[in-house]
């Protein structure tokens, strides 16, 4: 299924031990529906980890790019509720990204998602989207089993705005520049196999990409659409 508009927010994460209870109270029963009753988002999912660097994967869809920049995004973030205060301190190792969805296509939503977090130089960028457009989404749209593949580029000004938010988590943020999501429908072990075979990291240098490559492998927890509840 083709994401639900123009602009995304991807997070990767761990979370401490102690803060597990928490962080899954919290993300389902109050950010995802505070998240989802910001004006512009559309929909926001939740994976954790198959095989990955870091243990959860969290993807919000919003109608452009620009609602991200929003001042009912910013007011959001820059205001957290005590409980997402409590919830965020357990974060650790947090990868975000405000993203531009460069290319969306597909038929389904799957369970099942590989994400690649990589680099491109500049003066690759132009032709690298060319072809992933041309020849290697549509190929791996092809292959069996795959629900979806998107293409989403960082928009490094909004992405790197610090939020009191990000303040509270305490930890660095890192902002991929380049993601590749590939989702899957089908046994989790041939999906494994398909998307660390297609999404290799030499397969991606031939086409300009660079690395480090950052893949991980994720089964679907929770998907939540569009609230007009908002917490505060």
């Amino acid at each position: 299924m083709s994401l639900s508009g123009e602009g995304a927010v991807a997070i990767w994460h761990d979370i401490a031990p102690e803060g597990r209870e928490i962080f899954y109270a919290w993300h389902g029963q109050e950010h995802m529906p505070e998240r989802l009753g910001i004006p512009g988002f559309t929909r926001g999912r939740r994976y954790a980890a198959i095989e990955a660097d870091l243990e959860f994967f969290n993807l919000y869809e919003a109608l452009s790019v620009e609602v991200l920049k929003s001042q009912d995004y910013t007011a959001r973030v820059n205001a957290p509720t005590p409980w997402t205060l409590a919830a965020v301190k357990h974060f650790r190792s947090v990868a975000r990204s405000i993203c531009r969805v460069a290319h969306s296509t597909g038929p389904a939503q799957g369970g099942l998602i590989a994400t690649l977090r990589y680099d491109v130089a500049d003066a690759e960028a132009a032709a690298h989207k060319a072809t992933l457009l041309r020849q290697t989404i549509p190929d791996l749209l092809a292959r069996p089993g795959i629900a979806g593949v998107h293409l989403l580029t960082a928009d490094a000004e909004a992405s790197g705005v610090a939020t009191a938010e990000q303040k509270a988590r305490g930890v660095a943020n890192a902002v991929p520049r380049w993601v590749l999501l590939l989702e899957g429908w089908g046994d989790e072990a041939a999906f494994v196999t398909l998307a660390k075979a297609e999404l290799a990291g030499e397969k991606l240098d031939a086409i300009g990409g660079s690395g480090p490559y950052s893949l991980g492998l994720y089964r679907h927890q929770i998907t939540r659409t569009k609230t007009a509840w908002s917490a505060g």
